[in-house]
């Protein structure tokens, strides 16, 4: 089951409005934190960059903290809500896997720099954000596990269930690589290019496990 995600609290009751201004808040944090890291960015800056009074900012976070969480949410249930997308439609588990990985490695493509920032400055969150964020990095690693055994329920892919978790785990870590890396990736691939060879070598090496050996 999913984790249910920290509110926020808000002065403003306006949930459109709040959804706009913590999107402005969230751009300008990020660019700031990429910039000059998260410890030396001043809720101040971040008022001013992203166009609203201090005063007003703080109607709608109450400190630096939950700025951060707020990037670490936005990714977590965009990239969970595409994965739910893709098992939702009536295909094979090797096909929803193929589909799934691509919609991830595109969302890490995408949204690099919050990713990079996520990593770098998790440990800058209370207890209570870190385990929520860290719980919800847990459930989009489950539901690969999930794709994954619906492959090897409906006969499309081959594995030992003692390997899916490790599988899942890997395909989260080769998305996360491109965000890392693209630096030096990028010069040899494109982003279809990665993704697609990945997918391959990932396939390759469930048809390939020994368990499944003639």
């Amino acid at each position: 089951m999913t984790n249910k995600s920290k509110s926020i609290p808000s002065l403003v009751k306006d949930q459109e409005l709040v959804r706009l201004r913590r999107d402005q808040i969230i751009r300008a944090a990020v660019e700031l934190f990429a910039d000059k890291g998260f410890h030396k960015t001043t809720t101040r800056e971040i008022a001013r960059k992203s166009g609203l009074g201090i005063g007003t900012l703080y109607e709608y976070i109450q400190s630096k903290e939950d700025v951060l969480y707020l990037v670490c949410d936005f990714i977590h249930t965009d990239l969970e809500q595409q994965l739910i997308d893709e098992m939702t439609h009536e295909q094979t588990g090797r096909e929803t896997l193929i589909n799934a990985i691509r919609a991830f490695f595109r969302v890490m493509d995408n949204e690099q720099d919050r990713v990079l920032i996520i990593y770098q400055e998790l440990k800058s969150l209370p207890n209570e954000m870190l385990r929520y964020v860290l719980a919800k990095e847990e459930e989009i690693t489950r539901h690969f596990e999930r794709i994954i055994e619906r492959g090897i329920t409906d006969g499309s892919l081959q594995m030992e269930p003692g390997s899916v978790k490790l599988m899942a785990h890997n395909i989260v870590v080769l998305g996360e690589m491109w965000s890392f890396r693209r630096w030096v990736l990028g010069k040899h691939y494109s982003l279809e290019e990665y993704t697609e060879h990945q997918i391959s070598l990932l396939l390759q090496s469930m048809q390939q496990h020994p368990a499944v050996r003639k």
